[in-house]
């Protein structure tokens, strides 16, 4: 089971370095992590954008663009199209968001001709290492699903629930999220981590340990579980937590990563190949962290054959 992203990044290097689309990639941070990500051996970019663009930017943080190809389109919704269409024809077997909007990168993704649609539910997990924790901690979802009903949930741990089997947890433990942690009908979250679990037990959720409602306390500390006399089989080894909702999740995350130091990546499961989508202000080892989590995905899962690339209009 891997332990810290460093180790990620290590398992990530001793397989070939995956292609990646990178949509509008004319900008310093997202430049700065594809060269680092480029120079460890773990990715071959294909930046997508305007060439006098994505030029200047690399001359800015001085990187000649070696082991970098250009693939031309103009800014925003063309650079996501062009990028997606990369993946789809399997030129590329991974896809990023550059600088442009999440909107712009989902749209393309989930365009019923052109994207990367599947018949699962497209979702984030962020991947934290915290230093109070033991182990890699998972939250679902901070960055697509806004306000997910039942339905949405189960899949959003699913997924979830395979990122963690394929990263090494034999069974992983969840948590369903909400402020307190005894079903109250006033309360949804409480009524839908409850039917998570529930769910799990009678299979609709697969490989996992679901219990819910726990408050975040409880899923993390059995100490804090304990002293509430919860007796809850993921209090303290909590690998997944499936959060209320959006607000919540991107709270909990962000004050994780800007508060108690934690290193994090991020994925985008449900799609036809792995996402990194990351926020425009994360900074470059974040995004490495998240192509490394990509590439080594698309190694154990399979991805796109790695063909030559053709010329894309």
């Amino acid at each position: 089971m891997i332990r810290t992203l460093e180790e990620l990044v290590s398992m990530a290097q001793k397989h070939p370095p995956v292609r990646v689309a990178v949509a509008a990639a004319a900008h310093s941070l997202v430049l700065q992590s594809i060269r680092r990500a480029t120079e460890i051996g773990i990715v071959e970019p294909l930046l997508v954008g305007r060439e006098i663009d994505v030029r200047r930017e690399a001359e800015a943080i001085g990187w000649d663009l070696n082991g970098a190809q250009l693939v031309l389109a103009d800014t925003g919704a063309a650079t996501a199209a062009t990028a997606v269409e990369l993946v789809k024809r399997g030129k590329a077997e991974v896809l990023m968001k550059g600088y442009l909007h999440t909107d712009e990168m989902l749209r393309a993704i989930l365009n019923q001709q052109a994207g990367l649609r599947t018949d699962r539910l497209l979702t984030h997990v962020f991947v934290l290492e915290v230093p109070t924790y033991h182990k890699l901690l998972m939250i679902s979802d901070a960055a697509i699903n806004i306000n997910p009903q039942i339905a949405e949930k189960a899949a959003i741990a699913q997924n979830a629930i395979d990122l963690a089997r394929r990263l090494g947890v034999e069974i992983p433990k969840v948590a369903a999220l909400s402020s307190v942690e005894t079903v109250n009908p006033s309360i949804p979250s409480t009524v839908h981590a409850a039917c998570l679990s529930k769910m799990a037990q009678r299979g609709q959720i697969k490989g996992a340990i679901v219990d819910g409602p726990l408050a975040f306390d409880n899923a993390i500390s059995a100490e804090a579980a304990s002293d509430k006399g919860i007796d809850s089989p993921v209090s303290g080894d909590v690998d997944v937590v499936v959060v209320p909702d959006l607000d919540a999740g991107n709270i909990l995350s962000k004050n994780l990563e800007y508060l108690a130091q934690a290193k994090m990546a991020g994925i985008v499961m449900g799609a036809s190949a792995p996402v990194v989508l990351t926020s425009r202000s994360d900074p470059p080892k974040a995004r490495v962290y998240s192509l490394a989590l990509a590439g080594l995905l698309c190694r154990l899962g399979g991805c796109t054959d790695r063909l030559p690339i053709a010329a894309v209009g």
